[in-house]
C-alpha cells in the first residue's frame, strides 16, 4: 500500500489557519495549494472583494508579482540552452543601452560622480541580480540615484505598476542614463536585473517577451490563465487587491477590477513582477522544475539549466549585506531563493522559489517532493513577512506524513 503524502488530518489545520485571517478581516480571501507525490490539495477561502459576496475560486487569477522572476529565468535558460544567449557573455549585442557602464563612488554620490565599470554585464549577472542596480532599501527619496529611478519610473521602489511604466525600449533607455550602485558582479541588489531579464529575451528572440513565454513556456505546460494582463472575458475571476489603510487599521484598495493596472496589454512586459496567474497554473510550473524540466513527457528545461538555477550563486559576503531577504538561511539562484540552512519548519537546504509583493509565495522541496502556493489579494507593506505567508507555510510542512 501506498504511503499518503500528508497526515490528513493535520492537513485541515491549513484552512483552519487561512480561514482565520479572513474572518477577523484582514484579507478578503486566498487559496492555497499543496502538493507531494501524487496528492494534490487545493482550498479557496473568503471572497474576491472586500465585504463582497463573490467567492474566491480555484481558478481566481492573481497577480503574481515577484512569482514572475522564476519564469523569467526558465525562459533566459531556453535560450541558454539553444546558444542563443550565453551565460558570461556580455549583453551589449542586445542591449546596447547598457553598454560602457559608470559606477557611483557611493551610494550617496549625485549622479556624475561616477568611475568606470570593471567589466560589461552578463546574462548570468542578470539571473542572479548582480548587475550592479536595484531596489535601494532606504527610505524613499534618500539618494539622488533613487530620485532618479524613481522619476524615471524605472521600478523596484514599490509595489508593482504595469499599466504606468514606459513602453520597453524606453524604459532600457532610461535605466542604460543611470549610473550603476556596484560594479558588475559585486553585489546582490533586487528585482532590476530580472526585468532586464525580459527584455533580454525579446530581443534574442526577434518577438516580444510575452510571446516568448507563451510559446515556450505557458502553452507546453498547459499555463492557460497566465499573462501579462486579464481580458475582458477573465474579468469575472480576477479580485480586488488591498493594502493597508494610510489612516488606521483595515484595508485600503489598491488595484480595482475594471480600472485595474493589469486590465490591458502593459506597455512594459515586466520580468521582475509583471504576471498574472492562478495557483494551477504556477503549480504546473513548479512541478517542471521539481521535475528535472520535464512536464509529461516534454521536456521544457535541462536537468543542468534547473540544478543551475536552484544552486545558490552568492557570496557568503553577498548573502550578508542583505539580511532583509537572506535571513542567514538563504541565498539566490537564478530567478529564485534557495534554502541553505534549517532553522524553522519550511526554511531547509535546497528548498526553492519566491513570495511576491501583492500577497503570493510558491517553493518546491525537492527533498520532500513537495509545492506549496500561497495567493492572496493583500500586498505585503512591510519589510517583515506577513504571518498569513509563516503560518502557510508552518502547516503545510506540519501536514507532511512521516
Amino acid at each position: 500500500m501506498t504511503e499518503p503524502a500528508f497526515d490528513h488530518a493535520r492537513l485541515q489545520r491549513i484552512r483552519a489557519v487561512m480561514s482565520g485571517y479572513v474572518d477577523r478581516g484582514e484579507i478578503p480571501g486566498l487559496v492555497t495549494l499543496v502538493a507531494r507525490r501524487d496528492e494534490l490539495h487545493v482550498e479557496a477561502v473568503g471572497t474576491r472583494a472586500l465585504n463582497g459576496s463573490d467567492p474566491m475560486q480555484r481558478d481566481t487569477i492573481f497577480r503574481i508579482a515577484s512569482l514572475t522572476k522564476p519564469i523569467a529565468a526558465a525562459a533566459a535558460m531556453i535560450l541558454v540552452e539553444e546558444c542563443r544567449l550565453r551565460l558570461d557573455e556580455p549583453v551589449d549585442r542586445w542591449l546596447p543601452e547598457l553598454a560602457g557602464r559608470r559606477v557611483l563612488r557611493r551610494i550617496d554620490a549625485e549622479l556624475d560622480d561616477t568611475v568606470p565599470a570593471r567589466r560589461s554585464i552578463t546574462l548570468r549577472d542578470l539571473l542572479t541580480q548582480r548587475l550592479g542596480i536595484g531596489s535601494v532599501m532606504a527610505p524613499p527619496g534618500t539618494y539622488p540615484i533613487q530620485r532618479a529611478m524613481a522619476e524615471l519610473c524605472i521600478g523596484g521602489d514599490g509595489p508593482p505598476k504595469p499599466a504606468l511604466t514606459p513602453p520597453t525600449d524606453e524604459w532600457i533607455r532610461r535605466l542604460g542614463s543611470l549610473p550603476l550602485l556596484h560594479h558588475p558582479g559585486d553585489q546582490w541588489c533586487y528585482h532590476i536585473g530580472m526585468d532586464v531579464v525580459g527584455v533580454l529575451v525579446a530581443r534574442a528572440s526577434g518577438g516580444s517577451f510575452g510571446e516568448f513565454l507563451q510559446e515556450r513556456v505557458f502553452a507546453p505546460l498547459g499555463m492557460r490563465d497566465t499573462g501579462f494582463y486579464v481580458p475582458p472575458g477573465k474579468r469575472q475571476r480576477f479580485p480586488e487587491c488591498y493594502a493597508s489603510a494610510a489612516d488606521g487599521p483595515g484595508l485600503a484598495l489598491y488595484d480595482g477590477i475594471e480600472d485595474s493596472l493589469w486590465g490591458q496589454t502593459p506597455p512594459f512586459e515586466s520580468g521582475g513582477g509583471g504576471l498574472v496567474s492562478t495557483v494551477d497554473d504556477y503549480h504546473a510550473f513548479c512541478r517542471m522544475l521539481l521535475n528535472k524540466g520535464r512536464h509529461g513527457g516534454e521536456r521544457i528545461l535541462s536537468r543542468a539549466s534547473v540544478e543551475l538555477m536552484t544552486t545558490d550563486q552568492l557570496t557568503q559576503e553577498q548573502r550578508d549585506a542583505n539580511p532583509i531577504f537572506f535571513e542567514g538561511n538563504s541565498g539566490w539562484g537564478f530567478g529564485m531563493g534557495v534554502g541553505t540552512r534549517r532553522d524553522d519548519l519550511a526554511t531547509v537546504p535546497g528548498r526553492f522559489g519566491w513570495t511576491g509583493g501583492v500577497g503570493t509565495s510558491a517553493y518546491s522541496d525537492p527533498q520532500e517532493d513537495l509545492i506549496g502556493i500561497l495567493m492572496t489579494q493583500r500586498l505585503l507593506d512591510t519589510p517583515q513577512p506577513p504571518t498569513v505567508l509563516t503560518d502557510f507555510w508552518t502547516t503545510t510542512y506540519q501536514a507532511i506524513a512521516d
